[in-house]
C-alpha cells in the first residue's frame, strides 16, 4: 500500500464532509434531510475508510468501522469512543429511512455526527 493513500482518503473524506455540512446548512425539507442523511452515509464509509488506512501505518487492521473506531479512540484520534459506536448505529439505521420517525431522528443526530467527524478529520491532518 502507498504511502499516499491514507492523504488520497483523507482528501477524499474531507470533500464528502464539506458536501454534508452544505447539506446540513440548507433549510430543512424532506429532500433536504434525505440528501443530509445520504451524505452522512458517505461521509461516515469514507471516514472509517480513512481511519482504517491510517491505523495500517499503525500496524493495525481495521476491516470494520467498529475495529477502525477502536482503533481510532486507542490511537488518540477521537475522544468519546461511545459518541461514535452510537454514529456506527445511526449508519446502520440510514437503510430505515423510509420510516420517517428513523429519518428525523437520525437528521437531528446530524450536527453532531458532523461535528465528532470533522475532529476526525482534524486530528488526521494533524
Amino acid at each position: 500500500m502507498s504511502d499516499s493513500l491514507p492523504e488520497v482518503a483523507l482528501a477524499t473524506f474531507g470533500r464528502a464532509l464539506d458536501r454534508l455540512g452544505d447539506a446540513l446548512a440548507q433549510p430543512k425539507t424532506e429532500w433536504t434531510r434525505d440528501a443530509a442523511i445520504q451524505r452522512f452515509e458517505f461521509s461516515f464509509e469514507l471516514g472509517w475508510k480513512t481511519v482504517a488506512r491510517f491505523a495500517l501505518r499503525e500496524g493495525l487492521e481495521c476491516p470494520s468501522p467498529r475495529q477502525a473506531f477502536r482503533a481510532a479512540f486507542r490511537l488518540g484520534w477521537i475522544e468519546d469512543e461511545l459518541v461514535w459506536l452510537g454514529m456506527i448505529e445511526d449508519r446502520n439505521l440510514t437503510a430505515h429511512t423510509y420510516r420517517e420517525e428513523t429519518a428525523e431522528m437520525i437528521y437531528a443526530r446530524l450536527p453532531k455526527h458532523h461535528s465528532a467527524l470533522g475532529a476526525l478529520r482534524g486530528k488526521l491532518q494533524g
